[in-house]
């Protein structure tokens, strides 16, 4: 059931948010701060003695620094530490000039619906990949709603990752929960038996469009079926007039000193994260998932941050590890 404050929370996104990923705090089980002062919202998940932010204050870049106020007011008074996700460029010199540590966390990559095409040797693979996923009888809808069909693509999904992997829901999409209604899902099938499905969801501000933000792929899917998926949805969004197709956030892709914010970074953080990106996918599968997204040539990079409040302790960096899924 959407109540009042869900719904109160959702236009606040609408009218203030200006990060492709700002719909992912309207995911079932996040929380949401507002001040009585500026309007806006900060997203956050409770772990242990620690507020997890996701994203920067999803405000006008003026009221920024006043919701940031308010809410570190807030997790003081619970006596829990705040850590942030996700946070653009501009949010990450924001928290450091508030006395965070702040590193580089990984990167985001956007496609312009105006510039993309599907010609050319940048898309090359991907062309082959979707060549060969038709051939093998692959076709794809958008859903009409068979939440029954894809509970059973989730499931497979699930099983071939192995009994101990537990699905994340906080830098990523979910599928059901209140914001079902706003996002689209397509399906790829085989022989009418579903086999895959992307999710997307809405994106705000400044480079309006589309989130991809949830993937859910059958082992037994087609080699292509991923990428036939994607380009009829990017297709059907540039038929529609959508600005951007956002591919989201990867963590530990790209680390580059040159990204960090002057004098902010943590030592620490920046030998675990470089660990975690240069042992790929024995700990974390980052070089993979980058790999996929620039195959759609993205028009835009960008490094996206990590902040600590009161510097980084053991607990903090553990709840990171947590919510990336790097351990």
């Amino acid at each position: 059931m959407i109540t009042t404050e869900d719904q109160e929370v959702l236009a606040s996104l609408r009218e203030h948010s200006d990060h492709p990923s700002a719909f992912l705090g309207y995911n079932q089980a996040t929380r949401h701060f507002r001040s009585d002062r500026v309007p806006g919202t900060i997203a956050y998940r409770l772990s242990r003695r620690h507020v997890v932010q996701l994203c920067g204050p999803l405000t006008a870049r003026e009221h920024r620094p006043a919701l940031l106020a308010d809410f570190r007011a807030w997790a003081k008074g619970e006596r829990r530490r705040i850590c942030a996700v996700q946070l653009s460029r501009q949010d990450a010199e924001l928290y450091a000039a508030e006395g965070f540590a702040v590193n580089q966390l990984g990167r985001t990559y956007s496609v312009d619906l105006e510039r993309f095409t599907m010609r050319g040797g940048p898309l090359a693979k991907v062309r082959q990949n979707i060549a060969r996923a038709k051939r093998d009888g692959v076709t794809v809808e958008e859903s009409a709603g068979r939440d029954d069909l894809l509970a059973t693509i989730d499931a497979r999904w699930l099983r071939a990752k192995g009994w101990h992997v537990k699905e994340l829901d906080f830098m990523i999409g979910e599928r059901g929960g209140r914001g079902a209604e706003h996002r689209r899902i397509f399906v790829a099938s085989v022989a009418d038996r579903p086999v895959a499905y992307i999710s997307y969801s809405p994106a705000f501000g400044g480079r309006p469009g589309w989130l991809y933000d949830l993937t859910r792929r059958d082992p037994d899917a087609p080699v292509g079926t991923i990428e036939l998926v994607n380009v009829t949805a990017l297709q059907r969004f540039q038929e529609e007039g959508a600005g951007w197709l956002h591919l989201g956030h990867t963590p530990f892709a790209g680390l580059d000193p040159v990204n960090e914010v002057p004098g902010a970074a943590s030592g620490v953080v920046t030998r675990v994260a470089d660990l975690i990106a240069r042992r790929g996918k024995a700990i974390y599968p980052s070089r993979t998932q980058e790999a996929f997204k620039r195959k759609w040539a993205p028009h835009v990079v960008e490094p996206e941050y990590v902040a600590f409040e009161d510097g980084v302790s053991l607990p903090a960096l553990w709840n990171l590890l947590r919510l990336t899924r790097a351990i």
